[in-house]
């Protein structure tokens, strides 16, 4: 019954996927531009960037970026003054995974941050690349 559907009304399940898909394309990027962590790197040396890394103390305490700012998600509307100097720069938000950067790149964008990106694969993926950690 589904498939029949499906077959009698594929104009409609496909304005229905375009739909979703361009709805999924604006989230995200409203909470900003996914970088690799070489892209990351680069945008952040060439522009006097930031990276902010998302994770708790702890975590940030066992290896993090050189440079970056411990600043967790959970306390970022507390400590957002902390980024002041950075709102027409890059800033770089690293979490574990990649997962939790998303929410708080939507808040920078809120905020007034113009150059806000997320780092694909968090910290997981600075470390599969083998780039260095500071502790």
């Amino acid at each position: 019954m589904f498939f029949e559907f499906l077959a009698q009304q594929w104009m409609l399940v496909g304005a229905l996927v375009v739909a979703v898909g361009m709805l999924v394309q604006y989230e995200s990027r409203k909470s900003g531009q996914s970088l690799s962590p070489q892209q990351a790197i680069n945008l952040v040396n060439a522009e006097d960037g930031i990276f902010v890394d998302l994770r708790e103390g702890g975590e940030y305490g066992k290896g993090h970026i050189a440079n970056a700012v411990n600043i967790p998600a959970a306390k970022l509307d507390g400590r957002l003054s902390e980024l002041d100097k950075y709102k027409e720069k890059p800033v770089v938000l690293v979490c574990k995974m990649g997962q939790h950067s998303g929410a708080v790149g939507k808040k920078l964008g809120q905020a007034g941050y113009s150059r806000v990106y997320r780092m694909s694969g968090g910290m997981m993926e600075w470390g599969q690349q083998q780039l260095p950690l500071v502790k």
